[in-house]
């Protein structure tokens, strides 16, 4: 069985095949930093963390994108709200943004793109877009004509002539009487007083938010990406745009896949800050909901499907979580370890290897991580009841008997399933301090600095293969994640925490190698 996909697109169970054998790209919309990280956001981030390791897992070499917009309306009220700027009110959220997602476990993006940092590739299309008749200007302002698309609607599936004026909920009667069609929807602003502006051939001002993501998309992953994805409130007008405009300036498809995760509700009812039932990841957590609870709990519905918050779910959550929790903790207790991801791993018996296989054929299903997790908790069983034997006696003294001592290939595959695919690791695990010097000691800060220097060098020549290749070897083969920033610069992490190892800054090419 391969992995099968609902794409939102088709409407349609398909089976996934990528661009390119054995490498798939990603694209995630991530979030406007005006404010903290919301449940809604957790359950995104969660679920499209899991997509990602179960590809890696499965031994795809996945480019993982997510950006960050940092101009929007919103920035821009909270920070005359707080008489700030909108780039400190994004680098602060920012900030708190990598915090909500390391307590969750969720791998972090290979790039992360700011709308700031793009601009030029966003006045690039907008240009070609008008260029091509595909859009048009108007005092200042850029608009896409959607009347000139003729496939308008096919990701939501929406008729222009039954929608209602104003549908992007961005737009005032100012913007509207400029347009040559209530629909077309804005590419560029005109500058307005007081905010913050930049150049442009049309005049001052700033991107619209679909045309961000669609050069941010061009610039990272090229015309053409496997996967795009998104909560389903994104489909429309944001995700139908960007089809409308990367699609009119490439003559490409966008993307090959579109998945949307479903909607999270509280209690019932959909979540709102106007209704007073909106929480932030933060302040579930300082509730006492434990991260791995949270990200059981997620993972316990299908992706698609709206997902209900309630206290009595998130206490059962937590007491399913106690349990595997117990069971993977046994290893630890008494000294079991793992095999490295990407070396031999041990023969498993023909039980095991059962298990396993009715593991992948879950999450072949369009990530069914609810049955996929009835399995975790199935292998979990035996372990349990060891890890309570072991509670009540001196587990330096325990002796193990002879099917106990047959556990211990269990506890790896659940490690293994629980840990690398599904992001499920023990309170241990979580705040244990990786031992950077090991690290360094057994692969050699020189070798990691030059494999840096080496990937710049790919990437410099538009090598992108090459490079993707020594990332992949980074992660596969030494456990290292890569990130790179403005400048070229890319740091390597290492450890259960992801903690930086080295930084490489190719400024310092002309100097000594450190």
């Amino acid at each position: 069985m391969t992995l099968r996909l609902t794409n939102t697109l088709t409407r349609r169970l398909e089976p996934f095949v990528p661009l390119n054998s054995g490498r798939v790209s990603i694209y995630s919309c991530g979030v406007t930093v005006y404010d903290l990280c919301h449940l809604g956001h957790a359950r995104s981030y969660i679920v499209w963390d899991v997509l990602r390791r179960y590809l890696q897992w499965s031994g795809y070499a996945v480019t993982y994108v997510q950006n960050f917009t940092d101009i929007d309306d919103k920035i821009l009220k909270r920070a005359a709200e707080e008489n700030s700027t909108m780039a400190a009110v994004s680098e602060r959220n920012i900030e708190e943004y990598w915090k909500d997602m390391d307590q969750l476990n969720i791998l972090k993006p290979d790039r992360t793109p700011r709308a700031t940092l793009c601009l030029d590739a966003i006045r690039i299309m907008i240009g070609e877009l008008e260029a091509r008749g595909a859009a048009y200007s108007n005092d200042g302002d850029v608009y896409f004509a959607v009347m000139g698309k003729s496939d308008y609607g096919k990701l939501s599936g929406r008729d222009l002539q039954q929608q209602q004026e104003g549908a992007s909920g961005r737009l005032n009667q100012e913007e509207e009487n400029r347009k040559r069609h209530p629909f077309d929807f804005a590419l560029w602003k005109g500058a307005k007083p007081g905010e913050p502006s930049f150049p442009s051939a049309w005049g001052p001002g700033r991107p619209g938010w679909h045309i961000e993501c669609s050069a941010m998309v061009r610039q990272e992953l090229g015309e053409t990406i496997d996967i795009h994805l998104g909560g389903a409130d994104l489909i429309f007008p944001h995700h139908e745009n960007e089809i409308a405009q990367s699609e009119s300036a490439t003559g490409q498809s966008l993307a090959r896949y579109w998945l949307h995760n479903g909607m999270v509700n509280v209690n019932g009812v959909k979540m709102s800050k106007s209704l007073g039932n909106f929480t932030t990841i933060r302040a579930l957590l300082a509730d006492g909901v434990s991260p791995m609870t949270l990200r059981l709990f997620v993972l316990q519905a299908h992706y698609r499907k709206p997902l209900d918050f309630t206290r009595a779910a998130l206490d059962a959550a937590a007491t399913g979580w106690q349990g595997l929790e117990a069971a993977l903790g046994v290893g630890e207790t008494l000294g079991w370890t793992t095999v490295r991801a990407g070396l031999p791993q041990p023969a498993l018996s023909d039980e095991l290897v059962a298990s396993r296989a009715r593991f992948v054929a879950a999450m072949d299903d369009d990530l069914n991580t609810a049955a996929a997790l009835a399995e975790l908790f199935d292998l979990a069983k035996p372990l349990r009841g060891l890890a309570g034997r072991l509670r009540t006696s001196d587990a330096s003294q325990y002796a193990l008997s002879p099917p106990e001592r047959h556990l211990e290939g269990r506890w790896k595959l659940l490690v293994e399933l629980a840990g690398e695919v599904l992001g499920l690791i023990t309170t241990s695990k979580r705040e244990q301090k990786p031992v950077l010097n090991v690290i360094i000691q057994s692969i050699g800060e020189k070798l990691v600095h030059e494999l840096l220097q080496q990937r710049y060098l790919a990437k410099t020549h538009k090598d992108y293969i090459k490079a993707d290749q020594l990332r992949n070897k980074l992660m596969t083969e030494y456990q290292i994640e890569i990130f790179d920033k403005k400048g070229g610069i890319t740091t390597a992490t290492g450890g259960v925490l992801q903690e930086t190892i080295l930084t490489f800054d190719p400024a310092a090419l002309a100097g000594d190698s450190p």
